[in-house]
């Protein structure tokens, strides 16, 4: 039933995009040429769309998208979000701008905290100014799982980067400009998770190495976060923030899946401890956004904070439903037995081509 409403949704989607959102538009994506923009150029390209244009500044992967899609609707800007001439000159005569430009690794930004900065928050403080500057009329920003309660460089910039647009927001009353963010977890077989690790340890013959085998994680699909961010594009208002609600498995459950899935149930597991920056959950919403947020069935709206700077509304007024409410976070979500996690496995590009023996690229 979920697959059929999946299909239905996108469908509607694509309708709707057909019909009039993107007809003869221009759609900007930062960070391009990682896996987020490659899926919007799957889905999209043949779509009523005018230009695609693609910032990043990887050339290498600029040009191997250039001959993979090889279209004259896809433009490609080389440049850096820290640097806002640069910003300026792609976001000229842009309607629509998705922000996935981003250090994305944890271990590279708690040894460069302040390329994260450079990157996740003043970039996207030069994207969105440049996207005022031009007159953009919508912007959805990407953003983590691992901004909320963050304990790691990585999401702590990436919280700032939240911050940074929902401060922006809060001056756009008068301007034609939407400006909101999509937050979801780790894109399932994505390069340098757990899931590719598995299966290459599971072909090598060494046993699977668990952090925590009760450690959960939200699993969601890379299709999965690029419909999160259509439907903010379509849906949202300035300062909101969106979340899909997900399901979540143990990575015990994750690693017996992988072993029956390749036929070897009885494969050695073992347990090496939770690393450095890693939590026992992550959540998807604190339990302040949740107290504030809308349900919307599928996905969760969080409204933006609309205090303004008179102090004593921080320090005189409270908030009752805050007092009432929990986080909405991966041990509390729904969780995925053996079968289930199996079933989403199998959804995945990456685990059909290793299944069958044929090449296949790691998302970003």
């Amino acid at each position: 039933m979920h697959g059929c409403w999946t299909v239905r949704f996108q469908a509607d989607l694509l309708r709707n995009i057909k019909k009039s959102m993107f007809k003869d538009k221009t759609l900007l994506i930062t960070g391009g040429t990682g896996s987020f923009g490659n899926a919007v150029l799957s889905r999209f390209l043949d779509s009523d769309l005018a230009e695609i244009r693609i910032f990043s500044r990887d050339e290498k992967k600029q040009n191997d998208m250039r001959l993979r899609y090889s279209s004259s609707k896809l433009k490609f800007y080389l440049g850096d979000v820290r640097d806002y001439q640069s910003m300026l000159g792609a976001m000229r005569n842009v309607d629509y701008v998705f922000h996935a430009a981003a250090l994305k690794q944890v271990p590279s930004c708690e040894f460069y905290p302040m390329e994260a900065v450079k990157t996740n928050v003043m970039g996207t403080e030069c994207m969105l100014n440049a996207a005022l500057a031009c007159n953009v009329s919508r912007v959805v920003a990407l953003s983590t799982d691992k901004a909320v309660y963050p304990v790691s460089a990585m999401g702590i910039s990436k919280a700032l980067m939240e911050k940074v647009v929902l401060a922006k927001a809060r001056t756009l009353d008068n301007s034609n400009t939407v400006v909101c963010t999509t937050r979801y977890g780790n894109v399932m077989a994505s390069r340098g998770s757990v899931i590719p690790l598995f299966i290459e340890q599971i072909r090598a013959g060494r046993p699977l190495t668990l952090t925590d085998p009760l450690m959960t994680r939200f699993m969601m699909t890379l299709e999965e976060a690029v419909e999160l961010v259509m439907y903010a594009f379509d849906r949202g208002t300035n300062g909101d923030i969106f979340v899909q609600k997900a399901p979540a498995a143990s990575i015990g459950t994750l690693a017996r899946a992988l072993c029956e899935l390749f036929d070897v149930p009885d494969h050695p597991i073992i347990t090496i401890g939770t690393r450095h920056g890693e939590k026992r959950s992550e959540a998807l919403l604190s339990r302040e956004e949740m107290a504030q947020s809308q349900d919307l069935g599928r996905y969760y709206r969080i409204r933006p904070d609309t205090r303004d700077l008179n102090y004593a509304k921080f320090f005189e007024e409270g908030e009752t439903l805050i007092t009432q409410a929990d986080d909405y976070n991966s041990d509390n979500t729904r969780q995925l037995d053996i079968e289930q996690t199996k079933a989403m496995l199998l959804k995945l590009p990456y685990v059909q081509s290793v299944l069958n023996d044929l090449p296949q690229e790691l998302e970003v």
